[in-house]
């Protein structure tokens, strides 16, 4: 699990967070009874910690910008595997500490899509059967982490390359990439 890297932004929502949870325990402390004090510091905590922790997630989401660029995809057929490279560029104003790309194949061929595809029955395989298919995926999924020591400044790229399998089988392949930085 990689930490994320605090901006300016990130440390005045905390600072905020916490000068709410005190103005809201010195309200609270002004009862006469000690069970509201304590029940009013308790809600005051999980309120202000409720605030901060989505206010981090949505600061994470939309401080950090990556995008990828100059991606080249190649098939490469003696192994079946598939060969994609290209550029990770810092689109947003803060460091990126690590990207995560998430490359995913579907195969669009139609003709896999006939009869029985989506019900067989199960007949008297209960004893076993000796033609047994071995099961072709139709969708495949890598995901690859690339941290950047020192953090990927502004404006800057740096080169990504992932390789996955690439079945023969698949025909009119429909390719999904994604990028989530921090």
């Amino acid at each position: 699990m990689h930490l994320p890297y605090f901006t300016i932004i990130h440390w005045l929502a905390i600072a905020f967070f916490i000068i709410l949870f005190i103005a809201l325990s010195l309200l609270s402390a002004q009862a006469k009874k000690t069970n509201i004090v304590l029940s009013g510091i308790f809600a005051s905590f999980l309120v202000t910690t409720f605030g901060a922790t989505l206010t981090i997630i949505i600061l994470e989401k939309y401080t950090k910008k990556g995008m990828m660029t100059n991606v080249k995809e190649r098939r490469i057929l003696f192994n079946e595997t598939m060969f994609i490279s290209g550029n990770i560029y810092n689109s947003g104003r803060f460091p990126l500490n690590y990207c995560t790309i998430s490359i995913k194949l579907i195969n669009n061929d139609r003709k896999n899509f006939g009869k029985g595809t989506f019900f067989k029955s199960g007949g008297l395989n209960i004893f076993g059967s000796k033609d047994k298919e071995i099961a072709k995926p139709n969708t495949i999924k890598k995901e690859k982490t690339f941290t950047f020591k020192p953090a990927l400044k502004p404006n800057y790229r740096k080169p990504f390359s992932i390789s996955l399998k690439y079945p023969g089988y698949f025909k009119n392949t429909m390719i999904i990439k994604k990028i989530y930085c921090h």
